[in-house]
């Protein structure tokens, strides 16, 4: 069985081409570095003022973290686990679970910057992290047999870790979770499943919530 996480609606996209003549921008970008031509809240906060949604968007560092947590879990080693990442520009990009991301986040920022420009990071043999050409609803409904969950602190709340896998580890698991901070999910994503739940009476990082149901799952499944 499988456990499947789409990281949804995360702030991963190239410097918009109308804010690159602001002055925040300008002295650190540079046409030579991939990692200079992300988008990135921390840099670029004064630019991105007047950007449509911009509290989801400049937050590469939490899908570094996120990623950092998921990659390198037990669960993924054993084969048991699939990532997908959707950016608030709607585009879509499964990771090879044998790639290894950089801990160095100027480094990550420039293999994300990469990815974006040429749609992909491969090998000669395979694809590390492969384009999805399917909008997000087209993806998650090839995972037909699956339950579909959202994670928010808005859904109900569950007492135990049994309860998020009320199914046991015999069903496979589609969990979708927000790559963003200070925001909400669009409506387009919360109709993608009327399961909402929440893991926590806080509000918890992207990064945690993602280490805590891969976890959760692995102790269900004995893997730890």
């Amino acid at each position: 069985m499988t456990l499947t996480i789409f990281l949804v609606e995360c702030g991963l996209e190239l410097i918009p081409k109308r804010i690159r003549s602001h002055p925040a921008v300008k002295r650190n970008l540079s046409m030579n570095n991939y990692y200079s031509q992300l988008l990135d809240n921390a840099l670029h906060h004064s630019a991105m003022r007047d950007l449509k949604n911009h509290n989801k968007r400049g937050r590469p560092d939490i899908v570094h973290l996120c990623l950092l947590n998921a990659l390198g879990s037990p669960l993924n080693k054993s084969g048991q686990l699939r990532i997908l990442v959707h950016t608030v520009k709607n585009r879509l990009f499964e990771f090879n679970p044998k790639i290894r991301i950089t801990k160095n986040f100027n480094r990550f920022k420039g293999l994300m910057a990469k990815l974006l420009i040429d749609d992909g990071i491969k090998t000669e043999k395979e694809f590390l992290i492969a384009p999805v050409n399917k909008s997000l609803k087209e993806k998650l409904s090839e995972f037909k047999d699956a339950e579909k969950i959202i994670l928010s602190e808005h859904g109900n709340q569950i007492k135990s870790f049994k309860d998020l896998y009320q199914q046991g580890i015999s069903k496979d698991y589609t969990l979708i979770i927000g790559g963003f901070q200070k925001a909400t999910f669009s409506n387009r994503i919360l109709d993608l499943s009327d399961n909402i739940i929440s893991i926590s009476k806080e509000n918890l990082f992207a990064w945690i919530i993602v280490s805590r149901v891969i976890t959760f799952y692995e102790i269900m499944s004995n893997i730890i």
